[in-house]
């Protein structure tokens, strides 16, 4: 028998008072902070009726406050999570069950990794997973999963008996370069030319700007807006995001962001969104009403590179998959998800499933890693 947890969950991050959110989170992560989470909700990005219902589960403290926090929310599909589970939810629902809802641990629509479990007092980690697998089992859902985990959280679920997947993202290091051309230095001269061609190309009668904090306008905005919904039509069907967040983004937490645009005689022909962690770069959005050769690749890796830099930033994220950014110095990296499956004959079959991906993924990462453009030796 499990041990006993009292916890709770609510109606939505708002329901939570920021400084109780936020003692949890910390701040070396954007994504999973009150403010970033509650303009998804309050935009109408992540609500149940886009099939995101955010419900907070809580283990409060002695004082009463909480002392941990999932930031849960009950999944109708599998759309905006970057963790692929179709196929899970093929078999269970041809086996007769139901997978949705499932209940999902994530930044809603943010494949990037940071913490599940946000602990003001790291011993509640335990309670915390008890607490998301009783509300799994409670509410007769078919699953729980945490997705983008940071590793340094992965005993936690691992010890709690969850199934543990790997993945692979691209992502820059800085070596402690002074500028661009450190970081070229590193490369093989081949590499360093492609690279130096490659940006001049792209650039060729553009003005590039980086804008962030108070300096981003309404018309910036507006700009962004409609780049995020050309990309957004042709990836998804529909963008995820809401134009209000935008706006809300701006307004409530400025200093975390960076727009990185193309202009042509003045006028924005593409742009790149960031969010500034502690240490890290998160690229996230991007697109373009003009058609450049490489001016994707300039304005979201060359440009966050530039960037990191600047600001003295540890790393570059630039988002889910594409091996086309191993040419540009991004490097493979194993990202982490966990999940809990309380049916014992479906379990097992995940289970099997996971060896056979783990040990192809952990193979091609390898054989990635072998083709990066820095120096070898």
């Amino acid at each position: 028998m499990k041990n006993a947890v009292t916890a709770r969950i609510v109606d939505g991050i708002a329901a939570i008072p920021a400084e109780d959110w936020d003692a949890c989170a910390g701040t070396a992560n954007p994504f999973v902070s009150h403010a970033f989470l509650s303009i998804l909700e309050s935009s109408g990005s992540a609500r149940s009726r886009t099939g995101w219902q955010p419900i907070p589960i809580i283990v409060d403290g002695a004082d009463g406050k909480p002392a941990a926090i999932a930031p849960a929310y009950a999944k109708s599909h599998s759309q905006g999570e970057y963790v692929f589970d179709h196929g899970w939810a093929d078999a269970w629902e041809r086996a007769g069950g139901s997978y949705y809802p499932k209940l999902q641990i994530a930044v809603p629509f943010t494949p990037a990794p940071g913490p599940r479990l946000l602990l003001r007092d790291p011993v509640q980690a335990p309670a915390l997973i008890a607490a998301i697998e009783a509300v799994t089992d409670q509410h007769g859902l078919s699953s729980a999963h945490a997705t983008f985990v940071a590793p340094e959280q992965l005993p936690a679920f691992e010890a709690a008996g969850w199934l543990i997947r790997e993945g692979t993202q691209f992502h820059w290091q800085n070596q402690g370069y002074a500028d661009f051309d450190g970081f070229l230095g590193d490369l093989a001269s081949r590499k360093r030319k492609a690279i130096r061609k490659e940006r001049a190309g792209a650039v060729e009668g553009l003005t590039i700007r980086h804008i962030s904090g108070a300096d981003i306008s309404e018309a910036d905005w507006d700009a962004f807006w409609v780049f995020y919904q050309d990309t957004g039509a042709r990836k998804w069907g529909q963008p995820y995001l809401t134009r209000q967040f935008f706006t809300l983004l701006g307004q409530t937490m400025p200093e975390r962001v960076l727009l990185i645009f193309a202009e042509r005689d003045g006028r924005p022909i593409a742009g790149a969104l960031n969010l500034i962690g502690e240490d890290t770069l998160y690229g996230r959005y991007w697109g373009c009403t003009e058609d450049v050769p490489f001016l994707h690749f300039e304005l979201c890796y060359y440009q966050a590179i530039d960037a990191a830099i600047a600001r003295g930033l540890k790393t570059v994220e630039a988002g889910a998959q594409g091996e086309h950014k191993l040419a540009r110095g991004y490097v493979p990296v194993p990202t982490w998800s966990a999940h809990y499956i309380p049916d014992a004959g479906f379990r097992r079959a995940i289970a099997d499933f996971l060896v056979r991906e783990r040990a192809s993924v952990e193979s091609d990462q390898e054989f990635l890693g072998a083709m990066t453009p820095f120096k070898k030796g």
